[in-house]
């Protein structure tokens, strides 16, 4: 089937592939037996079943549409008992899962080290158990998580008013094989991309924990005024920045307060812009992109899915247009969401219903402000100031009373200048991993498909990231 055409299935294979390579089919390459299977009957595995801790159930937010394997999280579960009802319907290590009913396109590979030993699959979940003398599970997840596969997935919808898939389609998706040894080259390789994709990503959530940790400390916990108070010295403090803090408290109507310090509203340190109300006719295929609601993730802004709009419509707009390292708020839907913004080229502008939240001259830095905002007290602050039967809506106004200790200027400059930094890392580790994604996602359809050889892609990854 060398360079044969594939048709039928709302795209073309019309690639050659590479002399020892071959097409092949799901059914073809898994295990002997019942390797290919759906989930339970609906109202066996309903949620009168469901305990607080067990055999867990893969459902559809533990798969996606991209490239994050498996999110080994959010679990339902059933007793072992009631679990090994469903025997057959288990889910192992290097298994693949798809979804078979809902977001189709969905996909997920079972790790070889997961945090459970066994999971069992969901009525709306299809599971296939590869024959590993034939394929390597991790290249043929790459295959189907890729765009071209996600696509086809989703043209063979069997469904009406729900997207449907059924174990006929599964089985007959198609499949490049080459040699084994060639697919084990290439999985590694494109793990390799994705575990330093993955290592930033848990670096960032470090360094926030580290940032939120150095604020508990100094504007909750007032450690270092308590350990002073005790004549200890300030774990992990040099001594001229011990010097600024007090060592004693007074009291105050809402509760004490180190001396010389005080309660006050984050309007004091920063200021909040409201977004610009763009109209439908402005909305373009490319150009400027625009944040809305839905990009504001928390953390980093997604930047990933911006409409757009023309370069004519955002002439006198400089007041909205954004900038790295911005901090942005959501204001609709899920109020008090906060997330940086990251490097972008041409820079987007701010849409209404997300607001800017810039620190003012007086604070010398993000650092405080962000923090603060960036807790879940602040969300659960703005969810209460928030109004609207349908969806929530939070203002500027309101958002700006949320209530913060007030600490003298020399120490927020100096809590401003550590936290920037960790800030500068948290953009700098984005970044970088956006760039290895859209490398990832660039090579990934050629290199296995046999279109881009190993050591080409090899090549590419290393004069990109010279």
């Amino acid at each position: 089937m060398v360079g044969q055409k594939l048709g039928g299935w709302g795209m073309s294979f019309d690639f050659l592939l590479p002399e020892n390579w071959q097409w092949s089919n799901l059914q073809e390459i898994s295990a002997k037996g019942r390797s290919v299977v759906s989930g339970p009957f609906g109202s066996s595995i309903g949620k009168r079943f469901f305990v607080e801790s067990g055999v867990p159930i893969i459902r559809g937010n533990n798969l996606s549409t991209g490239m994050e394997q498996f999110n080994d999280d959010g679990f339902v579960y059933l007793t072992p008992e009631k679990a090994n009802e469903f025997k057959s319907h288990e889910a192992l290590p290097d298994d693949l899962i798809f979804t078979a009913a809902g977001t189709i396109g969905q996909v997920g590979l079972i790790p070889k080290r997961p945090k459970f030993p066994k999971y069992i699959i969901s009525n709306k979940q299809l599971r296939v158990r590869l024959d590993n003398t034939k394929m390597n599970p991790k290249y043929a997840y790459y295959w189907f998580a890729s765009p071209a596969m996600v696509n086809t997935i989703k043209s063979r919808n069997t469904g009406s008013t729900i997207p449907l898939i059924n174990l006929s389609v599964l089985r007959s998706l198609p499949v490049p094989v080459p040699p084994l040894k060639e697919q084990d080259a290439i999985a590694k390789f494109l793990s390799t991309l994705d575990d330093r994709i993955t290592l930033l990503r848990e670096t960032n959530k470090t360094l926030e924990s580290i940032a939120q940790a150095i604020f508990k400390s100094w504007f909750v916990d007032f450690d270092p005024v308590r350990a002073k108070m005790e004549g200890r010295q300030p774990e992990g403090m040099d001594e001229d920045t011990a010097a600024l803090f007090p060592d004693s408290f007074e009291e105050t109507e809402m509760g004490e307060v180190p001396r010389g310090w005080r309660w006050g509203e984050i309007s004091e340190i920063a200021t909040f812009q409201n977004g610009y109300a763009f109209k439908s006719k402005d909305w373009t295929t490319d150009g400027y992109p625009v944040v809305k609601i839905g990009d504001v993730k928390p953390g980093i802004i997604d930047l990933s899915n911006c409409s757009f709009v023309s370069e004519d419509t955002v002439k006198g707009l400089t007041r909205f247009k954004l900038h790295r390292g911005d901090l942005l708020v959501g204001m609709t839907g899920y109020v008090g969401e906060t997330g940086l913004v990251p490097a972008s080229e041409p820079a987007p502008y701010l849409n209404q219903r997300v607001g800017r939240i810039a620190a003012l001259e007086v604070a010398n830095g993000i650092g405080y402000t962000y923090c603060a905002v960036r807790t879940p007290k602040f969300k659960e602050f703005a969810e209460a100031q928030s109004h609207g039967s349908a969806q929530a809506n939070v203002s500027g106004a309101s958002l700006m009373t949320y209530p913060i200790v007030v600490g003298s200027r020399e120490v927020i400059h100096i809590f401003n200048t550590m936290v920037g930094a960790l800030i500068e890392n948290i953009l700098s580790n984005h970044e970088y991993s956006e760039t290895l994604s859209t490398l990832r996602d660039t090579l990934l359809p050629r290199l296995i498909s046999g279109q881009l050889r190993l050591p080409e892609a090899q090549e590419q990854v290393e004069a990109a990231l010279s």
